[in-house]
């Protein structure tokens, strides 16, 4: 049964409509009855168990349109309705603390947010709660973000129902939650990287709330003492340099990209570029013209200003721009390439024929039949700029330097590079031999000679 749908719209408030009241049939939930309404260009809904109720919310919002009072963009309900600000959930004030700082944050940075503040809000319910439904934290992800789905009413309920206000927030509260931060969901400790960004971001949207005055205080506690001092155990992540191929390889595996495929030749180029200039997969998809130097010889330059960081997304590079030189048979690849293509300062230079970014997965099945081709060992694309890296580093290339042209830290290249350093200590310790060892002493027969010697 549909009652016919009216449309009540007072001239005091023209962008707010109330329609008639409906039944849904086989509703699993037992709440059959719906009123729908909409502000501006959003639809709202809500769901009833009785008619009666239906009808008495649906009436609450003809008299609000008919008043002329303002309707809350979030909630779509009328704002005297809201509850006080001392009264408002943590689920709700994560909700617009993130809809705040939305249209400010790179698509990284949203997804990290969201993800943090899902954590956050799982971890806050009421005195006496049940347990939350399984599937609480995807329901999160989704219902957070802004204009966001609800995937799980029961998930939705849950957080209605139990999710704890905001004032109830208190130190030993939080510190529980700080500590509950830093843990995986079978109980094992997060990367300390990782539990840090949950904390900073759970706790600037805590913070939010003391700067606007709805809390009179910041209820998060400060680190434990010494634990800012203390420097983390960090997992090292090192490269098995002794699988990388050397330069002779690499040149070989580059010219076996190219086939009778069109795209075999933009796969070519750009594990040149990853390979003879060290950038980021992220970063050769998104290279213009205008970012080349190419000198008709020696060496160029590769000036790195974007990077994907959404699927065809251009955004900064992870670590910040940076400057590359790069070898003259890199130049010679790319000034082939330029001339080829006729690009303009502004174009991208790798796109497929319908002007799209070049799949990651079709790149890396070129390479591996390059790989293959040439009887190399197989690698990813992203092994070709750590194989950049070990040949910098075995050539003697100074370690700020090779650090300063893949964007890392030094800190970073050595974790990461150790095997191709090992080299390194014969080589040291030679030099420290030369510097101990003092010059050898005159005897009085050399002297003699030098006194004679005209």
């Amino acid at each position: 049964m549909v009652v016919p749908n009216r449309t009540v719209t007072a001239p005091p408030v023209p962008d707010v409509a109330v329609y008639g009241v409906q039944q849904r049939k086989r509703d699993k939930q037992h709440r059959p009855w719906i009123v729908r309404w909409s502000v501006g260009r959003r639809q709202r809904s809500k769901s009833f168990r009785t008619r009666n109720e239906a009808e008495r919310y649906r009436a609450g919002l003809l008299v609000a349109v008919q008043n002329g009072l303002s309707f809350d963009a979030q909630s779509g309900e009328p704002a005297a309705w809201q509850p006080a600000p001392e009264d408002v959930a943590v689920y709700r004030w994560s909700q617009q603390w993130l809809a705040e700082q939305w249209p400010e944050w790179a698509p990284r940075t949203r997804d990290s947010a969201v993800e943090a503040i899902a954590r956050f809000v799982a971890l806050l319910a009421r005195p006496l709660a049940p347990p939350p439904p399984s599937g609480l934290r995807r329901h999160l992800m989704m219902s957070l973000r802004p204009g966001g789905e609800c995937p799980d009413l029961d998930a939705e309920r849950w957080l209605e129902k139990w999710s704890l206000p905001l004032n109830q927030l208190s130190r030993p509260l939080l510190a529980s939650v700080d500590s509950r931060l830093g843990l995986r969901d079978d109980g094992g400790a997060l990367a300390p990287s990782t539990a840090s960004r949950f904390r900073k971001v759970s706790r600037a949207c805590v913070r939010r709330a003391v700067d606007l005055g709805v809390l009179d205080v910041d209820p998060w506690p400060p680190p434990p003492r010494g634990r800012s001092k203390r420097k983390a155990a960090r997992v090292r992540h090192t490269v098995n340099v002794r699988v990388l191929p050397d330069p002779s390889t690499m040149e070989r595996i580059i010219d076996a990209l190219a086939s009778s495929q069109p795209a075999s030749r933009t796969y070519r180029v750009m594990t040149a570029v990853v390979y003879y200039a060290g950038l980021r997969p992220s970063e050769v998809v998104m290279l213009r013209q205008g970012a080349l130097v190419l000198p008709k010889r020696g060496w160029g330059r590769i000036e790195v200003t974007e990077a994907d960081i959404d699927f065809d997304v251009p955004g900064e590079p992870k670590t910040g721009p940076r400057s590359v030189p790069i070898p003259p048979q890199l130049v010679k690849i790319l000034a082939e390439w330029v001339d080829a293509h006729q690009f303009g300062a502004g174009d991208l230079l790798f796109r497929t024929r319908t002007g799209r970014r070049p799949a990651r997965s079709n790149w890396s099945r070129a390479l591996q039949r390059a790989t293959a081709a040439s009887g190399a060992h197989p690698m990813r694309v992203y092994d070709c700029r750590h194989a950049a890296a070990t040949t910098w580093l075995r050539a003697g290339v100074p370690l700020g330097e090779v650090a300063k042209r893949l964007g890392h830290s030094v800190e970073t290249l050595v974790s990461t590079y150790v095997g191709a350093l090992e080299g390194d200590e014969v080589l040291a310790n030679d030099r420290i031999e030369q510097a101990l060892t003092p010059p050898p002493k005159e005897t009085a027969r050399s002297r003699s000679k030098i006194e004679r010697s005209p």
